[in-house]
């Protein structure tokens, strides 16, 4: 099912549209993406969230994950998500779980699925070892946000703003004590890198191919 289009919106609405559905097209079906079956990886799952803002900009749900010690994604700027549970029934599943249970937003009623992303897993040794699903969905309706003390805050970033030029730069990342050279995208004070980072690159080779 397509991003459905109104008559009455003007030309940022459409455009908006064009792109969803363009993107829509680009991504794997939400129903093909499987379990892992490598021994001793565990699944996981998240949500890659749009939104059509005022002004009819698209806009992408980011969070800020809690500060917690012994905790490897501590403090990252994430999307909503998370391991696989044994009453999930799908990936979709556990991302639809993981939104609800993180921010509180039921994906099932206040949204739309529009696919899936490539899987990917963590290319760091020091990290666990998972394999993780991205969703992508579109919210079609307003959805307070309400925040899981894992969660240290939300944010809503345009798109076309995470695709500039100047928003991509090569930072240095305190990892496990050692200073690393990484590709991230700096947004005000958020870097993101490492696997949201990975997640959104892969977002923006779909919409240009």
């Amino acid at each position: 099912m397509r991003a459905k289009r109104s008559t009455s919106s003007g030309a940022g609405r459409v455009r908006a549209l064009d792109t969803l559905e363009r993107l829509e097209r680009a991504l794997d079906p939400s129903d093909r993406v499987a379990a892992t079956q490598t021994p001793g990886v565990r699944d996981a799952a998240v949500s890659v969230i749009f939104r059509i803002a005022s002004g009819d900009e698209l806009e992408l749900l980011m969070i800020e994950r809690a500060s917690y010690e012994g905790d490897p994604w501590s403090g990252h700027i994430a999307f909503p998500g998370g391991r696989r549970e044994p009453g999930d029934a799908t990936l979709l599943a556990t991302a639809m779980r993981e939104t609800r249970e993180e921010i509180g937003v039921d994906l099932a009623a206040d949204g739309r699925v529009l696919g899936a992303l490539a899987r990917l897993n963590p290319t760091t040794p020091r990290l666990p070892l998972i394999s993780i699903a991205p969703f992508v969905e579109l919210l079609t309706r307003d959805s307070p946000l309400l925040l899981s003390e894992e969660v240290a805050g939300a944010f809503w970033v345009p798109l076309a703003t995470l695709r500039r030029a100047e928003t991509s730069a090569d930072v240095e990342i305190a990892v496990g004590g050692t200073l690393r050279t990484v590709r991230a995208l700096v947004h005000g004070r958020y870097t993101i890198w490492g696997l949201t980072e990975r997640i959104i690159r892969d977002l923006f080779a779909r919409l240009d191919d």
